[in-house]
C-alpha cells in the first residue's frame, strides 16, 4: 500500500506483459467498454463469423485506463475497440469491417482448424428483379451463387413463377392492362378522326388474360435460361435461416436440402395486406390474384387508396366496369396531394365512384348468387354503407416477407410494425454477412429499378472494388392512372416542410396534348409543375406532371434534374413542338401570383 496521500503508480512493465499475453493467448482479442456501440458492432461481426473471441471491458477493469494507455504506446490507437487476430493488431471499427469486407480478416483467421467451407460464395432468398439482377451481376464476377425463390399461394390459390411482383403481378401485367384500357378510349377517339366501324367493339377480358399471362410465361422462361447461362443455381424452394451462415430450402414436395454461405442477399419482396375483418381472406381478391384472373371481375369494390388500388381501379373502368373506390382517408399517400386529387377528379370524371372517408367492418359476406355484400362505417361518424359487388380488390397496402425466414435465429433485426428491415448506406443489416435489398427495405423507395440498381452494385461492392453506392435522392416514378401522374424529388408538401414555403418557388400549367383536340375531351385537365429552390439559383427540387405518356416524359427530366437542373436551364431549353413535354419549356405563371393557368390554345 503506499502511504496516506500518494497515488500508487501503475506497474508499466506488468501491464504490458499482460497486453501482450491476452493478445497471444485468444485468437481475437478485443479490448473493448461494455457501453461503446462500436465495440458492439464489432463482437456482433465475430459472432456472425461463428468466431470466438475474448473481450476485455476496459470500463469495468480496474486498471482499464492504464492498459488503454499501454495500448495507446503499442499500436498508437487511442480508441476502443482495439482488435488483433491471432496476433495481428487489426485496429477499430472501420478497420475490422474493412479487413472483412477485403477478406484480410478471413484469411487470418483461416489457420485455424475451426475454419469451415462454405457452399457458396453468395445465397439470395429471392428471386424478384432485384435478386435475379445481384446473382447475375455477382456470377459475372466470378462467384458461386445460388438463387431461392417460392411463391407461397395467396388464400385463393393463386401462384406464379420465376421473377417476383414486377414481373408476374405488378408493372407488367399492370402495364399492359392499362394499355388495353387506352386502346379503348382511342378507339372512342378514332371516330372523331374519320375511323367508321358499324359492329358494336366489346373487351372480352379472358382473351387479355391469356395474351398477357402468355407473355409473363415467356419471361419466366427467360429468367430460368439466364441463370443457367450465368452458372446461377436456381432452388424453386422456401428458404429459412437455420443457424449462422446456413439456410433450410423447402420445395413444393416438402423435401428439404440445406445449404451454406459466406454471405447471404434478402430479397423477399412484399405481399398484400389484408383488413383482418371476416371473409376477407376467403372471398376478396388482391393484386396478386386479378391479373391471372379467369372470369371478368365484373361490378368490383377497390378497397384502398393506394397507387395500386387506384391503377387497378382506373383500368378495370377503362375497360367498361362498374368500379367503386373506398378511401380511408388521404389518395396516393405520400404522392404529391395536388397531384393526388386531380388524379382522382379525372377518374370521377371518367365513370369511377369514391366512398371517401369509409372502411369495411364486420365481414365480407356472400349477398345474391355471385355477389359478395359489403358492410362499412364511416371514419368520421355513425354512418354505416352497404353495398353488392361481384368482386372485391383489396389494396390497403403491402407488408414485407420477412417474418417467417428465420431472422430471428440469426439476430437480423427487422420492423416489428411492418417487416421492413432496417440497413446502412451499403444494404447491410445488423448482421454483418446479412443484407437486404429492394421493397423490404425501411425508409426507401419500393419500384423495381431501384431493387434492380441496389443489386447490381451490391454485388460489385462486394466483388468487384466498386465503391459506389446507390441513390436512392431523386428517383423517377410514375402512377399508372387512367391520367398518367409521373413524379422526381420533393412533393409541394415535403419541399414546404424541408425548406419552408418562403424560399420556394412553385411554377405551373394546365395542358392540353394536340391528340385530345379533334375529339375535344378532357381540355384543362393535364398538369405541369415544378418546384424549385429561390436559394439556389431556382434549382428544380420536384417535377410533376399528369397527362399522357407521363413516365416517358418524366424519364428524361429525371436525368437532367441529377445533373442539377434549373428554371433557367429549363427557359434555355427549347421545347419540341408539338409534344406534352414542352409545357416544362415555357412555364412562366407562379402559384404564389395567383394567375390563371388556363390554356387555350398550342
Amino acid at each position: 500500500m503506499p502511504p496516506p496521500g500518494q497515488t500508487q503508480l501503475p506497474d508499466w512493465d506488468g501491464l504490458k506483459l499482460r497486453v501482450r499475453t491476452l493478445i497471444a493467448s485468444h485468437r481475437v482479442m478485443i479490448f473493448s467498454k461494455s457501453y461503446c456501440p462500436y465495440c458492439n458492432k464489432v463482437k456482433e461481426l465475430f459472432r456472425s463469423m461463428r468466431v470466438e473471441y475474448y473481450a476485455l471491458e476496459l470500463d469495468v477493469t480496474a486498471d482499464g485506463p492504464s492498459i488503454q494507455q499501454v495500448l495507446a504506446e503499442l499500436t498508437n490507437q487511442r480508441t476502443v475497440p482495439n482488435v488483433f487476430v491471432n496476433g495481428t493488431h487489426i485496429g477499430g471499427c472501420d478497420s475490422t469491417y474493412q479487413a472483412y469486407h477485403d477478406g484480410v480478416l478471413q484469411k487470418l483467421l483461416g489457420d485455424s482448424k475451426d475454419a469451415e467451407p462454405y457452399d457458396y460464395d453468395l445465397i439470395i432468398i429471392g428471386g424478384g428483379s432485384g435478386g435475379l439482377a445481384c446473382s447475375k451481376e455477382a456470377a459475372a464476377l466470378g462467384k458461386k451463387v445460388m438463387v431461392l425463390d417460392y411463391v407461397v399461394p395467396t388464400p385463393l390459390g393463386t401462384s406464379w413463377g420465376l421473377g417476383g411482383t414486377c414481373v408476374n403481378v405488378g408493372c407488367i401485367p399492370k402495364k399492359l392492362m392499362h394499355q388495353a384500357a387506352l386502346l379503348g378510349q382511342a378507339l372512342q377517339d378514332s371516330r372523331k378522326y374519320g375511323w367508321q366501324y358499324e359492329e358494336q367493339v366489346k373487351h372480352n377480358w379472358e382473351i387479355m388474360v391469356e395474351a398477357i399471362q402468355n407473355y409473363i410465361g415467356s419471361l419466366n422462361w427467360g429468367y430460368r435460361v439466364s441463370l443457367r447461362e450465368k452458372s446461377v443455381t436456381y432452388l424453386n424452394s422456401y428458404g429459412e435461416f437455420i443457424e449462422p451462415h446456413k439456410i433450410k430450402a423447402t420445395n413444393r414436395k416438402g423435401q428439404v436440402t440445406y445449404h451454406t454461405a459466406e454471405t447471404f442477399v434478402l430479397a423477399t419482396g412484399e405481399r398484400p395486406r389484408y383488413p383482418g375483418i371476416p371473409g376477407d381472406k376467403e372471398y376478396c381478391i388482391t393484386s396478386d390474384d386479378l391479373f391471372s384472373l379467369p372470369y371478368c371481375p365484373g361490378k368490383t369494390l377497390v378497397v384502398g387508396a393506394s397507387y395500386v388500388a387506384l391503377e387497378c381501379a382506373g383500368f378495370l373502368a377503362g375497360l367498361g366496369l362498374d368500379v367503386t373506390v373506398m378511401v380511408r382517408s388521404i389518395l396516393l399517400r405520400g404522392f404529391d396531394q395536388e397531384m393526388a386529387e386531380k388524379v382522382g377528379a379525372h377518374m370521377e370524371t371518367h365513370g369511377v365512384k369514391f366512398i371517401r372517408k369509409f372502411v369495411p367492418v364486420d365481414q365480407v359476406e356472400e349477398g345474391m348468387p355471385g355477389r359478395l355484400k359489403v358492410t362499412a362505417k364511416s371514419t368520421e361518424g355513425p354512418e354505416i354503407f352497404e353495398g353488392e359487388y361481384n368482386t372485391v380488390l383489396i389494396a390497403i397496402g403491402r407488408d414485407a416477407c420477412t417474418r417467417n425466414i428465420g431472422l430471428e435465429t440469426i439476430g437480423v433485426k427487422i420492423n416489428e410494425k411492418n417487416g421492413k428491415v432496417p440497413v446502412n448506406d451499403e444494404e447491410q443489416t445488423n448482421v454483418p454477412y446479412v443484407y437486404a435489398i429492394g421493397d423490404i427495405l425501411e425508409g426507401k423507395l419500393e419500384l423495381t429499378p431501384v431493387a434492380i440498381q441496389a443489386g447490381r452494385l451490391l454485388a460489385r461492392r462486394l466483388y468487384g472494388g466498386s465503391s459506389t453506392k446507390c441513390d436512392y435522392i431523386n428517383v423517377p416514378t410514375t402512377v399508372f392512372t387512367p391520367l398518367e401522374y409521373g413524379s422526381c424529388g420533393f412533393t409541394e408538401e415535403r419541399a414546404i416542410e424541408e425548406y419552408g414555403k418562403q424560399n420556394l418557388e412553385v411554377y405551373h400549367s394546365l395542358f392540353w396534348p394536340l391528340e385530345w383536340t379533334v375529339p375535344g375531351r378532357d381540355n384543362n385537365t393535364c398538369y405541369a409543375k415544378i418546384i424549385c429552390s429561390k436559394h439556389d439559383n431556382n434549382r428544380v427540387i420536384g417535377f410533376h406532371v399528369l397527362g399522357p405518356n407521363a413516365g416517358e416524359v418524366t424519364q428524361g427530366f429525371a436525368a437532367a434534374i441529377k445533373c442539377g437542373l434549373t428554371k433557367e436551364l429549363l427557359d434555355e431549353t427549347i421545347g419540341i413542338h408539338p409534344t406534352c413535354a414542352e409545357v416544362f419549356t415555357t412555364m412562366d405563371i407562379t402559384k404564389s401570383s395567383g394567375q390563371d393557368i388556363s390554356q387555350r390554345g398550342c
